[in-house]
This record gives C-alpha cells, sequence and structure tokens, in this order.
C-alpha cells in the first residue's frame, strides 16, 4: 500500500480505527486498501469516496454509522493507501471494477449492501450499474453531491456568465497538475470557496484540507482528466436498484441541477434531499444527514427480521418521489 495519507488525528473529522482491514485485488491487478468497521453480523453498508479524498473523508458519517452497522470504506486507486495505477488504469470502467472487488473481498457469501457515493464515488456506482455482481450484492444506493456529465460546463467554482468561458476555466481546474502547496489560511479560504458552504466551520475546513491536500498531483490530474470527459446518464438510467440522491443547495463543484438530472433518469428514484446552504462536502458538512439517509435506506431496503436480507420496498418501483427539504 502507499504511504500514509493525511487526515486530521483528532476530533470528530479523525479517522476511527477499523476492526479489520482488507487488501483488494481488483481485475486488472490493481490494489486497494479497504476498511471493516463496526459489528460483524449487522446491515452492511459500503462507502466510495470522491475525487482528491479517502477513508479519512468518510470518518464523521462512520462513527455515526458503525454503532449498529457494518461499514466498509475503501481508497480509491492512487488515493490515500491504494496504489496509483497506470495511465491506462484511469477510467469510468476501472471505477467500476474497483467497487465490484471491494463488494466481493469484503462481504460474506450471500450479504448484501447499501451502497453510499460521494463525487467520484457516486460516479463509480453508475458506472457500475450494469455489473451482474453490483445487481447481487447492491440492495440500495445513495449517490450523493454527485454528477452525470458535463461537469465543466456546470461547475460555479468560476461564476462566468458564459458556458464556453466556464468549461475553459472548469477544464483547466480539472486537468491542473500545479501542486496545491501546504495547507495555510489562503488554501483553506481557497478550499472553503470550492468545495464547501459559507456556514462551514473552522474544523470542518482543516478536516477536508488536509485531505485534499494529501493526494498527489499527478493522481489528482489524471483522476480530473476523467471527470472532465465524464458521461454517466446513460449508467444512471441502467441503476435498476432503489436510490436516493442527496445534494447541498451551495455545491459550486456539482451543483443542485446535477442532482435534478440524476433523479429524472433514476428508474427506481427513492428521494431527493436538498441541504440549504450546504456545499459539496456534504459527509462532513451535515454526516447526520447523509448518515439518516442511508440508514433509511437500510432499513427500507436491508432489514428484514433479524436477517441482512434486502426485502421488498414499499415503494413500486419507477415511482418518482417528490423533493424532500432537509435542513
Amino acid at each position: 500500500m502507499s504511504r500514509r495519507p493525511a487526515h486530521v488525528t483528532s476530533g470528530p473529522y479523525a479517522p476511527p480505527v477499523p476492526r479489520t482491514t482488507r487488501t483488494v485485488t481488483s481485475a486488472d491487478g490493481a490494489r486497494l486498501y479497504a476498511e471493516i468497521h463496526g459489528p460483524e453480523s449487522a446491515p452492511a453498508v459500503v462507502l466510495a469516496h470522491g475525487w482528491t479524498c479517502s477513508t479519512a473523508f468518510w470518518a464523521p458519517v462512520v462513527r455515526e454509522l458503525a454503532t449498529d452497522h457494518k461499514v466498509v470504506v475503501y481508497d480509491q486507486r492512487g488515493h490515500g493507501r491504494s496504489p496509483a495505477a497506470g495511465p491506462a488504469g484511469h477510467s469510468t470502467h476501472a471505477l467500476a471494477d474497483d467497487l465490484v472487488a471491494v463488494l466481493e473481498a469484503t462481504l460474506e457469501t450471500g450479504e448484501r449492501a447499501v451502497l453510499g457515493g460521494h463525487s467520484m464515488g457516486g460516479m463509480t456506482i453508475m458506472a457500475a450499474a450494469e455489473r451482474h455482481r453490483l445487481r447481487e450484492r447492491a440492495a440500495a444506493a445513495l449517490l450523493c453531491s454527485t454528477g452525470s456529465a458535463d461537469l465543466p460546463a456546470e461547475s460555479r467554482v468560476f461564476p462566468l456568465r458564459s458556458p464556453q468561458g466556464r468549461r475553459r476555466a472548469h477544464r483547466l481546474m480539472l486537468r491542473s497538475r500545479a501542486p496545491l502547496g501546504p495547507v495555510s489560511p489562503l488554501t483553506r479560504r481557497a478550499l472553503k470557496y470550492a468545495t464547501m458552504g459559507p456556514a462551514a466551520t473552522a474544523e470542518q475546513v482543516e478536516a477536508c484540507a488536509r485531505i485534499v491536500h494529501g493526494c498527489p498531483t499527478a493522481v489528482r490530474a489524471r483522476w480530473g482528466t476523467v471527470l472532465d470527459g465524464l458521461e454517466l446518464t446513460g449508467g444512471a438510467a441502467r441503476l435498476e436498484l432503489p436510490t436516493a440522491v442527496l445534494t447541498g443547495t451551495a455545491d459550486r463543484l456539482t451543483p443542485p441541477v446535477q442532482a435534478r438530472r440524476l433523479a429524472s433518469v433514476l428508474p427506481d428514484f427513492r428521494g431527493l434531499t436538498e441541504l440549504p446552504g450546504l456545499g459539496h462536502m456534504t459527509p462532513v458538512e451535515d454526516p447526520g444527514a447523509v448518515s439518516g439517509r442511508l440508514r433509511a435506506l437500510v432499513q427500507d431496503h436491508l432489514r428484514s427480521t433479524g436477517t441482512t436480507g434486502a426485502v421488498t420496498a414499499e415503494v413500486p418501483h419507477g415511482t418518482r418521489q417528490k423533493k424532500e427539504k432537509t435542513v
């Protein structure tokens, strides 16, 4: 595995100690670092983090869920403790392979899980939509602060009037190999503006800054190039499992228009939660809201009279639910 990732070491945003860890081998031989938290026999939740993040990003959500859930988190290739892949190993196909490999390696025979994906982690779930093993292993999913296509044109980090200008500016940002440098007052302000809501606390900003600045520059640029050309709307339309969507209304990286597009194409859509004033880093900005949606999906689609088998949902397949407002 790669060097120890950067993160805060104390407080609610510090990663909890896992019950066990695994080294998972993906289809192309890439090695992935995975952690398992919580009781072994509890309902399972598997979480995939986003671009430039690591397992540490999920720390406050893991703390809330692991009291009564088995929680699996893993480092996407090149992030955290997972070694970087070669240039050919950066694609949405590779992300899908990695998720399926983690599910097979960390879940018991016949065990299913609720999936949660933030940003690129949500894109990972969409990319794996047609994988037979995903359909066998996943009972439901939460797509959190994510999008399916045209990210450079719809992002609002650079609030330019021209869509073409926005596309150019965000494309340069995604593909940039410029070093972020050490965490400092200036870089904290920049990170908060680009990725978090105005009410984000200094503690939350510090936790995210440590993680993002710890991502290797080449890894950031290679995955940014993948995100630049992202087209997964078709994958979302083929994600045939109960799926909820969550977004922050102040998200500049994947604005709410992306969440609403997902709500319109998901075949088994289970509700849109919009968190007023929150930015892109919703699992850190409001871990209670994110863990609450995951708990609800477990309750509706995984729990059944003392077992972890999937159960029939109350809402019929394909039913469109109204948008929720969560404060």
